[in-house]
């Protein structure tokens, strides 16, 4: 299956896209935001037309949702790329992909979006990787193509891009830090190209967006949330590739390693990990013995109905005692919610307004923190 360019809003379902579109591209609205909106209006058009109402709850005055010009040039641009939209509860969706608590309410993708259906274990690895890191990337990803698994990685230089030029054969997904028709860096677009021909790219960024250092935690989640498992070939003690394995590991995904020399700063990482558990990788048989094992537990994308809304001093309280709780090291979401001793429900309902406020930070994993 192919994925094709977008056609201009022509029916009441393509309408609800747009406003779905104008959702997620409004200001303060990230993924859980957007879902919990869709979940209490039941459309975009509900959620859009209320949202200004919940940020003037939260104090926000003269609120505006994304303007329907700016909604539509980002359609246009899809258009003139050659991208599908592809929405968290549409088919075709990665399964996997949907069970994240932050999965991404949208994807953009060029290629063969059938991919996304098929079993995935992410390689990722180190830009300035070795000689030998790049063959045991090449390696492991032409073999794991070979069993049936679609290999992910992020399309970086170094390990990325090998694992991605091996496995275009088998299937290989890219997951981009900025728009899909952004490609960064420069030096693939040789191989970007060859991926949307014969693999599959997707993004949850806008069209256009020029990829900055905040964009890359962001694509890394996605990186392990399509993936069984996760592989780290090559990388530094302090590095993207361990932030992924980090997401990996909160989202219930097998992570592994490869070894390396311990005199070469570029094996670090991956030996840190095996110390810490991960499993060694000797050889592909070693990731297919590992993801015949993991199968993480399913989760309801969709958050529970929530209590109605209490007094302003009694929302007052609570927003005082969330706050006292967060600093600018981010907690995660249940922690902060046994710490205050109250309904989940109730927390997350307020976690909205202080996002929607500013006053708060949602990260990748389901880590709230609190802006210096």
């Amino acid at each position: 299956m192919r994925a094709k360019a977008q056609k201009p809003i022509s029916s009441p379902a393509e309408a609800e896209r747009l406003d779905r579109l104008r959702l997620i591209r409004s200001r303060r609205v990230g993924p859980a935001t957007w879902r919990r909106l869709m979940a209490e209006h039941g459309t975009a058009a509900g959620a859009l037309a209320a949202l200004p109402g919940v940020a003037a709850a939260a104090g926000i005055e003269g609120y505006e949702v994304c303007p329907l010009p700016v909604a539509l040039k980002e359609l246009a641009a899809a258009r003139a790329a050659g991208a599908a939209m592809l929405w968290l509860d549409e088919p075709g969706y990665p399964p996997l992909l949907g069970q994240i608590a932050d999965a991404p309410p949208l994807l953009w993708l060029q290629g063969d979006a059938g991919l996304l259906a098929r079993p995935m274990v992410a390689l990722v690895g180190a830009r300035n990787a070795s000689s030998l890191g790049l063959r045991m990337a090449r390696k492991l990803a032409a073999a794991l193509g070979e069993a049936g698994y679609v290999v992910v990685s992020g399309i970086a230089r170094g390990i990325d891009a090998e694992a991605h030029a091996a496995a275009l054969g088998q299937g290989t997904v890219a997951v981009q830090a900025g728009g899909v028709d952004v490609i960064y860096p420069a030096e693939n677009a040789g191989l970007a190209a060859e991926i949307a021909a014969r693999g599959c790219r997707i993004s949850e960024q806008p069209m256009g967006l020029v990829p900055q250092a905040r964009h890359f935690p962001l694509r890394n989640r996605i990186v392990s949330g399509l993936a069984r498992a996760v592989v780290v070939v090559e990388a530094a003690a302090r590095s993207g590739s361990l932030i992924t394995a980090r997401e990996a590991l909160d989202q219930g995904r097998e992570v592994l390693a490869v070894p390396g020399h311990p005199f070469d700063p570029r094996a670090a990482g991956g030996n840190q990990l095996i110390r810490e558990g991960a499993t060694l990788v000797r050889h592909a048989a070693d990731v297919i013995e590992a993801t015949g094992t993991a199968h993480p537990a399913a989760r309801s994308p969709e958050p529970q109905p929530d209590p109605p809304r209490r007094p302003l001093y009694e929302i007052s309280a609570v927003h005082s005692r969330i706050l006292d709780r967060l600093g600018p090291v981010p907690v995660p979401e249940d922690q902060l919610i046994r710490d205050l001793s109250l309904p989940a429900g109730r927390v997350a309902q307020e976690l909205v307004a202080l996002e929607l406020e500013g006053r708060i930070q949602r990260d990748p994993g389901g880590l709230v923190s609190r802006p210096e």
